[in-house]
């Protein structure tokens, strides 16, 4: 199917949903320029980010102009494209940090995992809407559990294990909303406990193991594998209602806190512009996620539906896990914070998102 844009007046997109994404991509910038204020007066990170920024919203409004259709008749080659990254990604991939994830090219990075989080919701969303609503056939179960695992286990490869999650989430909270058979779900909820179980004793790294042990008692070892989580909540805590201020959080501008930029950004802002900017950013997420609720419930189309369902449970899902760790009640996974960490590919893939619910706003069938 070729790609065909629409006439389209700007006026019927969600302007609501566009700029709560802009405010919460300004606050992100703003933590992130504070944090590159400690590494030097080139603000490569910012810079870079601000790149990545132009990208995602000139896809932004590429996809929103575009043919909702265009979508359904690609999903299964997003699907199959980002299979195809996530295994060249094993053998001509950067590692960092432990995981072998990243294409790196002229200074830039782009990391596949980003581009199959897209791929598998619009894969998900053309295999939902091609059953019928039939969702207690085996079939169907098995066979979007088959096309899931596959993703999860290139993704585990590298090893990810927290986008591996993240991906896994999307699928299960798919089925249990489109209402697929309890006997199935509640089935694979054991298996799932038993390759917990399995897992933790054959799969999971001695770093991933730390990362679970120190969610259950972060005090237990401040220095070493405790350490970034007892940061990150006394980051959080010092920057009582108005925060210290830009450029002046103590845990961020000294180091103490690691990785400020991307699974720990939310510490930052709590340190900087305290509780006041915290809820600020909580604000817009409710936002963004009440609009994108607004598409599902006002939209006639399945397939629209199933994938503003799927963004949903991407935005909520990657929140509750970051900020769940930056304040100690979640383990740390590596998961960033949708629009506001430092990260390229999941800001143009996350904008990229917005814009495909855009184009299901634009036809008139959203909210």
């Amino acid at each position: 199917m070729r790609l065909n844009f629409r006439k389209i007046y700007l006026g019927r997109f969600d302007w609501v949903l566009i700029i709560s994404v802009l405010l919460l991509i300004v606050m992100g910038m703003s933590a992130i320029y504070s944090v590159d204020l400690s590494n030097g007066s080139e603000l490569l990170l910012f810079k870079k980010q601000m790149i990545a920024l132009l990208i995602g919203f000139a896809l932004l409004f590429a996809a929103g102009f575009t043919q909702q259709n265009f979508f359904r008749a690609t999903a299964k080659w997003w699907y199959v494209g980002s299979l195809l990254l996530l295994v060249l990604v094993l053998f001509a991939g950067q590692s960092i940090r432990g995981t072998t994830g990243w294409f790196v090219f002229a200074g830039f990075s782009f990391q596949p995992v980003e581009f199959a989080k897209v791929g598998l919701i619009l894969m998900m969303a053309y295999i939902i809407t091609h059953f019928g609503r039939r969702f207690e056939r085996p079939l169907f179960f098995f066979g979007t559990l088959i096309v899931t695992l596959i993703m999860m286990a290139l993704i585990m490869m590298q090893p990810d294990l927290g986008s591996a999650l993240i991906v896994g989430s999307i699928w299960f909270a798919l089925m249990i909303l489109i209402g697929a058979r309890k006997l199935f779900v509640v089935g694979l909820t054991m298996c799932g406990i038993l390759l917990a179980v399995f897992a933790w004793f054959f799969l999971l790294h001695d770093y991933q193991k730390d990362r679970i042990t120190t969610f259950i008692n972060p005090e237990k070892d401040k220095l070493m594998a405790g350490y970034n989580v007892y940061q990150s909540t006394i980051a959080v805590g010092s920057g009582k209602v108005f925060g210290r201020g830009l450029g002046y959080g103590s845990q961020s501008q000294l180091r103490f806190l690691p990785e400020t930029q991307t699974d720990f950004i939310f510490s930052v802002i709590g340190e900087e512009l305290g509780l006041v900017g915290v809820s600020i950013l909580l604000i817009l997420y409710v936002i963004i996620l009440w609009r994108i609720l607004l598409i599902i419930k006002n939209n006639t189309d399945d397939f629209s539906a199933v994938v503003a369902s799927g963004v949903f449970i991407l935005f909520l899902s990657q929140f509750i896990v970051n900020v769940g760790a930056n304040i100690g009640l979640l383990p740390v996974t590596g998961v960033t914070l949708p629009f506001v960490s430092y990260g390229g590919s999941s800001l143009i893939m996350n904008l990229l998102l917005i814009g495909i619910l855009e184009s299901m706003v634009s036809r008139g069938s959203g909210g």
